[in-house]
């Protein structure tokens, strides 16, 4: 009996210390470099598409904002870009996703911006709108339609092929019935002080794009001097590559604390 308990207590022993080596390898060491990231989300969308990012960030010690500007004016986005920056307190990676990215190029000139990170988005220079840069080189799709409020829309019944085509079609259909309008205003703002002239850039290419055409994508990355990867994903690549998508993040945020 008393060997019976013994095997009982050694056991317990493992076990519990089988814990605590599990617990001690899921602790995260604080990042090194800046440790605020607020993500931007573009037209058609809104912030619950980062979710699977936010998460990832959370988990490797990040504070993530995730700001929602209503898309109904430039000025109102940027207002609402802004306060979530301010709200850090401190050094933070601004990332945006399409439209976002026209966002994040006039608010990244805040002074706690340290890097800039662009995911399938509209790297704007100067004197450039979303809509100049859709007409100089054309996307596939052919679904956005403007309504009679000064607002455009993607057609529901080719929102997947033409925005989200590698998230599951349950993903796709309800952002399709939940999406986000984008005003006229917003899409023809023209940039007039492109923050990536002077911030650390990162760009992510969709190489399947039907929203942006990906050689415009690239032309943006390149022109910026950005630290450029390319995916083989659809507008929508921060939700089906979540993880290639915070690695980036990651390491713009690594390497920016020494720039700022």
């Amino acid at each position: 009996m008393k060997t019976l308990y013994g095997v009982y207590a050694l056991t317990a022993a493992l076990f519990a210390t089988s814990l605590l080596l599990g617990n001690s390898q899921k602790a995260v060491a604080a990042p090194t470099g800046v440790k605020n990231v607020v993500l931007v989300h573009g037209a058609f969308a809104d912030g619950s598409g980062w979710a699977a990012v936010a998460k990832i960030l959370e988990q490797d010690g990040y504070t993530v904002s995730v700001p929602q500007p209503p898309e109904t004016s430039y000025a109102d986005d940027q207002k609402y870009t802004k306060a979530a920056i301010d709200a850090m307190g401190g050094p933070v990676v601004l990332v945006g996703h399409s439209y976002g990215g026209s966002i994040i190029s006039e608010a990244g000139n805040n002074p706690n911006v340290a890097a800039l990170v662009y995911i399938a988005a509209f790297a704007l220079d100067e004197g450039e709108s979303c809509a100049s840069i859709e007409q100089a080189v054309p996307q596939a799709s052919k679904a956005f339609k403007p309504d009679s409020n000064n607002n455009w829309w993607i057609e529901q019944e080719h929102f997947q092929a033409d925005f989200a085509a590698d998230v599951p079609p349950a993903v796709s259909h309800f952002m399709a019935i939940a999406q986000v309008p984008i005003s006229t205003d917003a899409f023809t703002h023209k940039v007039t002080n492109p923050a990536w002239k002077s911030k650390p850039t990162s760009y992510m290419v969709a190489s399947q794009d039907r929203s942006i055409n990906p050689i415009q994508e690239r032309m943006m990355a390149k022109r910026a001097k950005a630290k450029t990867v390319e995916v083989s994903a659809s507008h929508v690549a921060y939700m089906s590559h979540p993880k290639e998508t915070a690695k980036l993040i990651e390491e713009a945020a690594t390497s920016a604390s020494a720039n700022h």
